[in-house]
């Protein structure tokens, strides 16, 4: 098979960080891959030696069929780049931002013509092509770096956190652009540190500390944690947490909404564990977040 992405041992230090550590996947072409974890886990890091802004000190890449460390024109001509922190000009509009964007990428005429009314109807920026870039909302500059990321056709998308800071709502929004995009054939490559947005991706990597520690898709990964996977109802879930994780077969106890999400050794006992208190227990499919704590804990151990 031939992929649209390849990651193979990728490293790479700042000084005495070793911000990435032997980092290994591939990605399909017209999948929406997903590098998960929380803040300083090496995700950007990752995203950026895959885009060839960064060289790795170890390892190496394959984008597009091309290696990003030698061949940084080729890779760029067929990616498009979305950073945390995208350089839209404020005092310009929406359409005149992308308008700077498309003589960048040398898209001129009816093919300009065609791609920013298509991408202003897919992001139903319309109304708003006329208003400066800084009177727009958090969604709105999102949408508008996207656009601008994809006036060049690119054949992958990589994107950083682009839905941090952002509403829920738009986050939404956001995420149904990507799914109509990878339907007309485009590669997503996504950080992100919300788990729900994990969810939408057809295979995740869960990275911790610059190193992968699972991977997988979502189903798969629920499918394989040896922990059982339990939701803890009662009074004082801040001292009940407290009571669980000191007793014996507890793998983690954490706050989950209204409940504690307990995950038990694969042979404890719920029974046994929670004997004395109580509680109403009932067995649940792990979320990601359950699996992320598991394997950090098993990592730890």
């Amino acid at each position: 098979m031939t992929y649209a992405v390849e990651a193979r041992a990728l490293s790479r230090r700042f000084g005495a960080v070793e911000a990435v550590r032997e980092v290994s996947f591939t990605v399909a072409p017209g999948e929406v891959f997903g590098l998960v974890g929380p803040d300083g886990a090496g995700k950007t890091t990752t995203l950026r030696m895959l885009c060839g802004l960064l060289d790795p000190d170890q390892g190496e890449a394959i984008v597009a069929g091309y290696k990003p460390a030698s061949q940084g024109d080729e890779v760029k001509d067929a990616i498009g780049y979305m950073a945390q922190k995208f350089g839209l000009y404020g005092d310009l509009t929406v359409e005149e931002n992308m308008d700077f964007y498309a003589d960048l990428f040398g898209i001129t005429g009816q093919l300009r013509v065609d791609l920013k009314a298509r991408l202003l109807k897919m992001t139903r920026m319309q109304p708003f092509r006329s208003r400066p870039a800084a009177k727009l909302s958090g969604g709105m500059k999102q949408k508008l770096s996207l656009m601008c990321t994809l006036l060049h056709k690119p054949r992958i998308l990589f994107l950083d956190e682009p839905t941090n800071g952002v509403d829920p709502v738009s986050r939404r929004d956001f995420w149904l652009i990507l799914e109509e995009l990878v339907r007309d054939g485009l590669t997503v490559v996504v950080t992100t540190a919300y788990l729900d947005e994990a969810e939408r991706c057809n295979r995740v990597a869960l990275m911790h500390q610059g190193r992968i520690i699972v991977s997988g898709t979502p189903a798969e990964l629920k499918a394989n944690l040896p922990e059982k996977c339990y939701a803890v109802r009662g009074e004082n879930l801040r001292a009940l947490k407290q009571e669980l994780a000191s007793r014996q077969g507890v793998a983690s106890v954490e706050l989950s909404g209204a409940a504690l999400h307990l995950l038990l050794r694969p042979k404890a006992s719920i029974f046994e564990v929670t004997a004395g208190l109580e509680v109403e227990a009932e067995r649940i499919t792990p979320e990601l977040e359950d699996i992320l704590i598991a394997e950090i804990h098993r990592l730890a151990a």
